[in-house]
């Protein structure tokens, strides 16, 4: 019974010794992207012209690492915009235009579009006469070179608040009158 003793204390401290190992990654490819979303904040309509007629939509996606902290990534993005479907499981409608395509394969590609305030990246899409007016649905597919692929969606919402409004108070039909008598009495 006394050499058991030893024996169990000797395993007990030998466990006790062991250290839980870290929970985050330790390989290179945690450093790489490991998710994708479509910016919500600055991904809008645009007016590239100057006409203040939107020309398309400037979209900004952001990657995250395995950290959940913005990184680069290089590869391809499929961008699709649809009409937006309210109270449906899936609000994307018919689709609006064909799909484009976005590079991030050259250090060309990295630099025309890396965007260091945001830690995001911009991509250009040209749409004629898109209605700012009407909610869509912005879809996102990103292929890595090594095959991995994400996805990601925004609903970009009707932007009312460039439209003209009416004004908040209007004149009462007397004091409209009154003033019309005025002018015809001067």
């Amino acid at each position: 019974m006394f050499r058991t003793i030893p024996i169990a204390v000797i395993v007990i401290a030998a466990l006790g010794c062991h250290r839980p190992r870290s929970e985050a990654p330790r390989d290179e490819a945690s450093f790489g992207p490991a998710g994708m979303r479509i910016h919500p904040v600055f991904t809008r309509f645009k007016d590239w012209t100057g006409d203040n007629q939107p020309d398309g939509i400037e979209a900004m996606v952001e990657f995250t690492d395995a950290f959940g902290d913005p990184t680069k990534a290089s590869g391809r993005l499929l961008f699709e915009l649809f009409t937006f479907q309210s109270n449906q499981p899936d609000p994307r409608g018919r689709r609006v235009a064909n799909p484009w395509i976005g590079a991030l394969q050259s250090s060309e590609d990295q630099r025309d579009r890396w965007n260091r305030a945001s830690r995001s990246y911009t991509f250009p899409l040209e749409l004629p006469r898109p209605d700012p007016s009407v909610d869509y649905v912005l879809t996102a597919q990103y292929d890595s070179p090594d095959g991995r692929r994400y996805f990601g969606r925004l609903i970009l919402e009707a932007r009312k608040d460039e439209f003209p409004r009416r004004p908040a108070t209007q004149t009462s039909i007397k004091e409209s009158a009154r003033a019309t008598q005025r002018d015809s009495d001067s």
